[in-house]
């Protein structure tokens, strides 16, 4: 028998370790803002969702991901030079918008979606970086589970418009964060527990 969808949040800080080995906390959710999935959809990396499964409502966890089980190492390759014309508007280059350090939502030839960062704007080419911001990171997670319960019809269908891009990322992470596996960052790679918004 097919296990049910459950209906999980979670409230959690993610550290990452810097140069010195100093954690280095990159991302928030909290309990009035938490972070929302529901199983066995691939909306959050399979490592943090079979680790959150296995708890019940109010269990406390603390448990690093391997930058393997995450989001892999970072690849330099990944880094690549867009003609500037494509990030026109009505003829018009966003300069706001396209702006070093900015996540910038992309689609490929097969048409799936992906995030880039801005690295540099220059004459006739933008600098962008496509691997994933948490590239490289082992990621730990500490947090509690604030819900954890069968998931309805309604909330699967909703999850699954919202991956297919009927919908915006309501994960809660802090910024709109790095929300994990709904799609586009600030605002749709919903889920880090997973994603950038996991």
């Amino acid at each position: 028998m097919k296990e049910e969808s459950k209906y999980i949040t979670v409230a959690y800080k993610l550290y990452t370790t810097d140069e010195k080995g100093e954690k280095e906390l990159v991302e928030e959710a909290t309990v009035e803002h938490p972070f929302q999935f529901i199983s066995g959809l691939g909306s959050t990396l399979d490592y943090f969702e079979t680790e959150i499964l296995k708890l019940n409502k109010g269990d406390k966890f603390d448990f690093t991901i391997p930058v393997d089980e995450a989001y892999g190492d970072y690849e330099e390759d990944h880094v690549i030079d867009l003609p500037k014309h494509i990030f026109e508007i009505d003829g018009r280059f966003d300069a706001k918008m396209i702006a070093p350090g900015n996540m910038v939502p992309l689609m490929d030839n097969e048409g799936r979606r992906l995030n880039g960062t801005v690295v540099e704007v220059k004459e006739d080419v933008v600098v962008m970086d496509m691997n994933h911001p948490l590239a490289g990171d082992d990621l730990n997670f500490v947090g509690e589970v604030v819900e954890s319960r069968v998931a309805t019809p309604e909330e699967i269908q909703g999850m699954i418009a919202m991956l297919s891009g009927g919908g915006g990322c309501n994960c809660g992470c802090e910024d709109g964060g790095d929300c994990g596996g709904c799609g586009d960052e600030q605002g749709s790679d919903c889920g880090c527990g997973g994603g950038h918004c996991h």
